[in-house]
């Protein structure tokens, strides 16, 4: 499947998650999948970034491997959850990365424990107030009845998914994961999930200015699905916060421009180990 990147599975409150490790040594790194990927998502990175800590990678429940639970669709849940995957797995003080669906669920953990992440990496997912998503992404949240995409199956709406991704094709193997990870019904049981943002990014938006945490926003220039407002929304509440975005990468940047990708990454992991504010203006990132 990949010469990085072997999936595991750890027991985390009755569910199986899917997980994969590496890097030599460093501080702890998590990883959260995004949608509708895996942890197989971080390959192009990953020698990038496992150069500078130790990676633990995570399908979040629902997502890519690991189980469903259907309590767990909305990002206020799944940032509790992401607190107890980090307990069950022993990382006491990671750096952690949420790009896309994972920017409103660690934002959500990293507010109910103040001091639990060295650092965060979000971007790539709704988060302004109004939401401000455009795409398919619209579509899905907007979606009174998910019945047609149920008839569409799960592997034809990823496969469409990724051909949005640009400059880079996932091997065969890795697209085959992606897919049989959400086919049948199991990507429209994941649509409740952002469709939850209607209701919980307002509570979220009120404890932005609580998190204390250094959070660094990487988004693509160009994505399509995700706009830079919800990048600014974030800068704009959250006191310790920058916000760059890739020059020349859409929604997918972390597999668009992985080099760059990996550079802000581990940059904001050295620096978020000072005490300096971060709270910059937006700047562009060259490709």
């Amino acid at each position: 499947m990949s010469a990085l990147i072997h999936p595991k599975t750890i027991e985390v409150d009755g569910l199986s998650v899917r997980y994969a490790e590496g890097g030599q040594g460093g501080p702890d790194a998590i990883l959260m999948s995004p949608w509708p990927e895996s942890v197989y998502a971080f390959e192009p990175a990953w020698p990038h970034l496992a150069a500078a800590a130790h990676l633990v990678a995570i399908d979040p429940p629902g997502f890519g491997g690991s189980d469903y639970r259907q309590t767990l669709m909305n990002p206020k849940a799944m940032g509790h959850f992401i607190l107890k995957i980090a307990d069950a797995l022993r990382l006491d003080n990671p750096h952690i990365v949420g790009p896309d669906i994972g920017t409103s669920s660690v934002l959500f953990a990293a507010a109910a424990a103040p001091d639990r992440f060295r650092s965060i990496v979000v971007g790539s997912g709704g988060a302004a107030v109004p939401l401000d998503v455009t795409g398919v992404l619209k579509d899905w949240i907007e979606a009174s009845d998910l019945e047609p995409y149920r008839q569409m199956g799960g592997r034809k709406i990823v496969e469409i998914a990724l051909s949005t991704i640009a400059g880079y094709t996932p091997s065969d193997e890795i697209r085959e994961d992606y897919m049989s990870c959400y086919e049948g019904d199991h990507f429209a049981d994941t649509i409740p999930y952002a469709q939850s943002y209607r209701e919980y990014l307002p509570e979220l938006a009120k404890l932005l200015p609580s998190i204390r945490t250094p959070v660094r926003v990487v988004a693509g220039a160009d994505d399509q699905v995700v706009p830079a407002s919800n990048a600014e929304f974030l800068r704009e509440r959250l006191p310790n916060a920058q916000v760059d975005l890739i020059a020349g990468a859409g929604h997918f940047c972390w597999e668009e421009k992985p080099a760059e990708y990996a550079a802000l990454l581990t940059s904001w992991w050295v620096r978020a180990s000072g005490v300096e504010k971060l709270n910059q203006p937006t700047t562009e990132q060259g490709a």
